[in-house]
């Protein structure tokens, strides 16, 4: 039976990890009274894990779930994350920070960057960075929760502990955890193929039966590759970088705010501090790096004492070719994947889920939905290709052939023309749809080394003792917000405090996956 003309009651979440329950949180929440909710994994699979650097967009899940800040960050030992520090990027030896707020105030016209390059011109402005309440704060170590136009910022998470919380939640709106391995994917196509899928056979002989499913099976794809065939788009040309090596330390210092991004010559290492551990990995491409070479690499480049031994994983960046096909929807890494480099692993997780939230098929499953469905993360995800891209095109380095072939690559015809217009023009434009805005782009474009060759004309309606006013009071601003802010670590402490027994207790409740 096609169970494409009905509507589906019974849902199945392949796999767990983030993936699995971020969307069997959300799906619980909104939808847990009307369906029969299950999500299917097992203790012996582990998951990828190392998705622990976050975006800002991750509130907004979390105020859709109704989740306490203060009692999610004890139970996950989060800290904050206020943007990603690139060091060595354009150039050995030279760092810039994208910062997750706004930078300076803009007109109508023109963005602040018009007016912050006139008076870069007339040797009256500071470096770009200064006029960021972010970046003066993370560069200082601070953080604080600030009144009205507060502070953007994201979190740095556990993220085998953030699966431990979801599913607590998860299972408060009626999803039922079914512990197992998956023997067989079952369909109603002719001998079992080619249909929609109708059931997960378990190597127990049990089955269980659904409507629609979610494939979060991870790099496998167990149901939206394996079973439904759907096939995947290589974007390594673009992106060569094919491996990540991860370890944990002890922490040596107190934890600072936001990301660190160290290129080397093969590619490029992360540091993400947590409450009680730093999350190190290192991402390259096997043609520079070999597997062998990478663990010991990894290790003479971190501080702290190992906590685990290094794991190689192993990664196509690219994109499946669809992300809904038949009642079979991918979330995570089964529908592509995009290194971390901006941390965009969790947001498109979240995405996925408030989108099938939006399309969800109520009345039984219509090409229409799937159709816009599959359009909207096709957009997305190409849009955060072309930005991780640029990171790497933009670049001044020329110390090994991994740096020579991406700074000298054909980039894609949509990056091209951002960076195009941006070099000619300093402008910027961005559809409402897209994830990263414009002083992302920005921020990444002049700290990789591009600089406009002219800026708006409006500028111009500034005299040069107008123009530094103009320049001084927004400094003074955002030196002021990020001066009055606390100490970061002495913060996430005092936040936490409260809600350090109760989460202890709450997640030792719920078994933790490796």
């Amino acid at each position: 039976m096609n169970t494409t003309n009905k509507p589906p009651r019974r849902v199945v979440i392949a796999g767990g990890g983030t993936a699995g329950w971020m969307m069997a949180t959300l799906m619980g929440k909104l939808l847990g009274r009307q369906l029969d909710i299950k999500l299917v994994e097992s203790e012996e699979i582990g998951t990828v894990g190392v998705g622990e650097a976050t975006i800002p967009a991750l509130l907004t899940y979390h105020n859709l779930l109704g989740i306490n800040e203060a009692e999610f960050m004890a139970a996950t030992n989060a800290t904050f994350k206020l943007g990603i520090k690139f060091e060595g990027w354009k150039t050995q030896g030279q760092d810039y920070f994208h910062s997750f707020g706004s930078t300076g105030n803009d007109h109508w016209s023109a963005g602040f960057q018009h007016f912050w390059l006139k008076g870069r011109a007339a040797g009256i402005a500071r470096d770009y960075t200064d006029y960021n309440p972010e970046t003066l704060a993370a560069y200082a170590d601070r953080f604080g929760h600030v009144p009205r136009n507060g502070l953007n910022y994201a979190y740095h998470l556990d993220a085998g502990r953030y699966a431990k919380y979801l599913r607590a939640m998860s299972e408060g709106y009626g999803v039922q955890r079914i512990e197992g391995k998956i023997a067989a994917v079952l369909m109603d196509g002719p001998d079992g193929r080619d249909g929609d899928i109708t059931a997960l056979q378990m190597q127990d002989g049990s089955r269980i039966d659904g409507d629609l499913f979610i494939d979060c099976t991870g790099f496998r794809a167990m149901l939206i590759g394996e079973a439904l065939g759907v096939g995947y788009e290589d974007w390594s040309h673009w992106l060569p970088c094919d491996r990540a090596v991860a370890v944990q330390t002890a922490s040596v210092r107190e934890a600072w705010p936001y990301t660190r991004s160290i290129a080397h010559p093969f590619g490029w290492q992360w540091r993400i501090p947590l409450q009680h551990r730093v999350g190190n990995g290192l991402v390259y491409s096997s043609k520079e790096l070999s597997d062998a070479d990478a663990p010991e690499v990894l290790k003479n480049n971190v501080e702290g004492e190992l906590l685990i031994q290094p794991r190689v994983i192993r990664f196509l960046p690219g994109q499946r070719h669809k992300v809904w096909h038949r009642n079979c929807i991918a979330v995570g890494l089964a529908s592509g994947f995009i290194e971390p480099l901006e941390s965009t692993s969790i947001h498109l997780i979240q995405r996925t889920a408030i989108r099938l939230m939006q399309l969800f098929p109520t009345q039984g499953i219509n090409p229409a939905d799937v159709a816009e469905f599959n359009l909207q993360c096709e957009r997305e995800l190409i849009h955060i290709r072309d930005f991780i891209i640029l990171h790497y095109h933009v670049t001044q380095r020329s110390d090994s052939a991994l740096w020579n072939h991406v700074r000298t690559m054909e980039v894609p015809a949509t990056l091209r023309h951002r960076i195009d217009l941006f070099t000619e023009s300093a402008r910027v434009f961005r559809p409402s749809d897209e994830l990263f805005a414009e002083n992302s782009w920005i921020q990444v474009m002049m700290g990789q080394g591009i600089t406009p060759k002219s800026y708006h004309p409006v500028a111009e309606l500034m005299g040069p003792s107008e123009l530094n006013q103009f320049l001084v009071d927004i400094h003074t601003k955002a030196a002021r917000i990020a001066g009055g802010l606390h100490g970061h670590q002495a913060y996430v402490e005092q936040l936490c405090a409260p809600y350090r027994h109760a989460t202890t207790a709450q997640l030792a409740a719920t078994p933790l996956r490796a």
